[in-house]
C-alpha cells in the first residue's frame, strides 16, 4: 500500500457535530469551573490537600476549555499547522494530561487517607499537595514541549489533525505514560478504597448510609474517567498499530474518524470533573471522616 497517496482528514460531519457539542460544554464548563474556583479560593477557610488538587484541576479544565473555540475554528477553516497552531495544540494536550494527572493524584491521595489514615497524617499536607501539583505541571509542560518539537509535521498538514501515516513512537510513549499508567493507578486505588469502605461499613452499621454514598462517589469518579478517556486512547493506540502495519487508507481513515469523535467525549470531562469532585465531595468527606473516627477516635480525612 502506497501510504503517500493517503489523505487522512476528519469526516466532514465532524465539524458540525463538534460545534453542537462544544457550545453547551463551553458554557457549562466555564460556569461550573469558575464557580468551583470561586468557592475553593474565596469561600473556604483552611487549605487542605483536596482543596489544592481541586484548584489545579479546575485551572487545567478552564485552560482546556479556552482552546476548544480555536480547535473548532481550525476544523471549519482547515487551518494549517503553523506556529500558532502548535501553541494551541500544545495547550490543548497539556491541560488534558494535567487533568488526567490531577484526577489520578486525587485517587491516590484518597487511597492513602482511607487505607492508611495514621500514616497519611505525616505523608499528606497542603504544602506537599502544592509541590506535587507544581511538579506535575512542570513535567507535563516539558513533556508536551518535547513532543511538539519532535513531531513530524508537514507544511500542508491541518491543525489538530494527524495527516501522516508514519507511526510515531513518541505518540505511543505519550499514550502509555499520559493515560494507561494513570488508568492503572486510578483503578487500583479506587478498587482498594471501595473494598476498604465496605469492610469498615461491615464493622459499623451506624455509618452505612454515608459509606454507601462514598462508595458510589468513588465508583462514579472511576466510571466517568474510563468512559470519557478510554475510547480516545484506545483509538490512538489502534491508529498507531494501523500505521505500523501499513494498513489500507480506508481503515486508517475510519479509526481517524473514531479518534476525532471520541475526543469530543473526552472533552466533556471538563464539565463532569466539577460535578464529580466538587458537588459530591461533601458527602465523601463526611463518610470518610466518620469512618476514620470510628477506627482511630479522632482522625479526619479527605476534608475540603
Amino acid at each position: 500500500m502506497n501510504h503517500s497517496s493517503c489523505n487522512i482528514t476528519a469526516h466532514g460531519v465532524f465539524s458540525v457535530f463538534q460545534l453542537c457539542v462544544y457550545i453547551p460544554v463551553l458554557v457549562l464548563g466555564i460556569v461550573l469551573n469558575v464557580l468551583a474556583l470561586w468557592v475553593f479560593c474565596c469561600k473556604l477557610g483552611k487549605w487542605t490537600e483536596t482543596r489544592v488538587y481541586m484548584v489545579n484541576l479546575a485551572v487545567a479544565d478552564c485552560l482546556l476549555l479556552f482552546t476548544l473555540p480555536f480547535k473548532t475554528l481550525s476544523q471549519f477553516q482547515h487551518l494549517k499547522a503553523d506556529g500558532w497552531c502548535l501553541v494551541l495544540e500544545g495547550g490543548y494536550f497539556l491541560n488534558r494530561f494535567m487533568s488526567i494527572g490531577i484526577i489520578t493524584i486525587i485517587a491516590a491521595d484518597r487511597y492513602l487517607a482511607i487505607k492508611y489514615p495514621l500514616r497519611a497524617k505525616a505523608l499528606r499536607s497542603p504544602l506537599k499537595a502544592a509541590f506535587a501539583s507544581g511538579f506535575l505541571w512542570i513535567v507535563i509542560i516539558c513533556e508536551t514541549s518535547l513532543i511538539k518539537s519532535f513531531e513530524d509535521r508537514r507544511e500542508d498538514d491541518f491543525c489538530f489533525e494527524k495527516s501522516s501515516v508514519t507511526p510515531s513512537v513518541i505518540t505511543l510513549c505519550t499514550i502509555i505514560t499520559g493515560f494507561f499508567i494513570p488508568l492503572l493507578i486510578l483503578s487500583y486505588c479506587s478498587v482498594q478504597i471501595i473494598a476498604e469502605l465496605r469492610r469498615k461499613k461491615g464493622e459499623s452499621c451506624h455509618n452505612e448510609k454515608l459509606t454507601r454514598k462514598a462508595v458510589y462517589i468513588v465508583s462514579a469518579n472511576m466510571a466517568v474517567f474510563i468512559i470519557c478517556f478510554l475510547p480516545l486512547y484506545l483509538g490512538h493506540l489502534l491508529r498507531f498499530f494501523l500505521d505500523s502495519l501499513s494498513s489500507d487508507c480506508s481503515a486508517i481513515q475510519s479509526i481517524n474518524n473514531f479518534v476525532h469523535f471520541s475526543s469530543i467525549l473526552a472533552n466533556t470531562n471538563c464539565c463532569l470533573d466539577a460535578i464529580c469532585y466538587y458537588f459530591v465531595n461533601k458527602e465523601f468527606k463526611e463518610a470518610s471522616s466518620k469512618l476514620a473516627k470510628s477506627k482511630s477516635g479522632a482522625i479526619q480525612i479527605l476534608t475540603i
